[in-house]
């Protein structure tokens, strides 16, 4: 994988996306253009935060350690211009739920230390900065402008902008709609929170048994998980993340009425990301791990299924 090329589409469809999708639903008033120009400094301060400290510790996991912290600052600011509507006070709760129980879960990788521009970086942005194509310092410096710091940012923005398509039609009452969209997000997380934690208790306990100098045997010895819900898919955490935005997105449909609307380029755009970094994640995992080729053909990607 290219993994420029693959960076590249990334960036030009987060350009095309939102001017397609624009032209679907109704245009912004005084007050959702208020919000959503608050947003935007907040957005624009992270990314400056992101881009400045990630080149001085040369840590580029500054936008990893935010992107669990950041919606529910998003969702709070837009409920806040919307006089906290039932809506927005439920979609700001399940935001709030999502992101203390993924924060959580990435502090206990080591991403979080009392020098919060500290801790433990991505090991994947480790891997990719060997590569050939980061060899060059002022590529790497503009690889974590423009991708890492630049996109990342406003990706994370647009997926939570179906809070502002709630604040359009704010006098929307609750719907049976906004009660499925809260028991799928509520389920996702949930989903999400198991795979997780099947994850952290496997790999732990073979980080154990080599750091005892113990040897690896069954599972462990193969390296990495098939079972629980990473036998029904290889990434059944990045599935339940893709979902929750998905059901999110539902809220901005429960309170317009229209199916399609502009806020869908975040989630959509997500569903591309997800693309490229579950690619980038296998193709390192099956450099590492004989049978992890054979895993690939047995058990989908993301989409729960029984092993073939």
């Amino acid at each position: 994988m290219n993994i420029i090329k693959v960076a590249s589409l990334l960036i030009v469809t987060l350009l095309i996306v939102p001017i397609i999708s624009y032209f679907f639903g109704t245009s912004l008033g005084t007050i959702e253009w208020l919000a959503l120009k608050t947003t935007m400094y907040v957005t624009f301060g992270v990314f400056v935060y992101c881009f400045v400290v990630g080149e001085l510790t040369d840590n580029k996991s500054q936008v990893d350690k935010l992107w669990s912290i950041i919606p529910i600052v998003y969702v709070w600011i837009i409920a806040s211009y919307g006089n906290y509507s039932p809506r927005l006070i439920l979609m700001l709760i399940l935001v709030a739920i999502w992101g203390i129980r993924l924060t959580y879960n990435f502090s206990r990788h080591g991403a979080f230390t009392l020098k919060f521009w500290e801790g433990e970086e991505d090991y994947r942005w480790q891997v990719l900065r060997e590569k050939p194509e980061f060899q060059a310092q002022w590529k790497w410096t503009l690889f974590n402008l423009f991708f890492i710091s630049g996109y990342q940012n406003i990706l994370i923005l647009l997926f939570t902008l179906p809070a502002l398509v709630v604040l359009q039609f704010n006098n929307t009452p609750l719907g049976l709609l906004d009660y499925i969209a809260a028991a799928l997000m509520l389920f996702f997380i949930i989903y999400e929170t198991i795979a997780d934690e099947q994850h952290w208790k496997f790999q732990s306990k073979k980080h154990a048994m080599i750091k005892a100098g113990e040897t690896l045997t069954g599972d462990y010895k193969k390296g990495f998980l098939d079972k629980g819900l990473w036998g029904l898919s290889r990434h059944p955490n990045y599935w339940a993340e893709q979902s929750i935005w998905v059901a999110f997105y539902l809220f901005s449909v429960a309170a317009s009425g229209q199916w399609i609307n502009w806020s869908i380029a975040g989630c959509l755009l997500l569903l591309v990301l997800f693309q490229g970094s579950s690619e980038f994640s296998e193709e390192i995992s099956a450099s590492k791990y004989p049978g992890y080729a054979d895993y690939q053909k047995r058990v989908s990607r993301f989409f729960p299924s029984k092993s073939k």
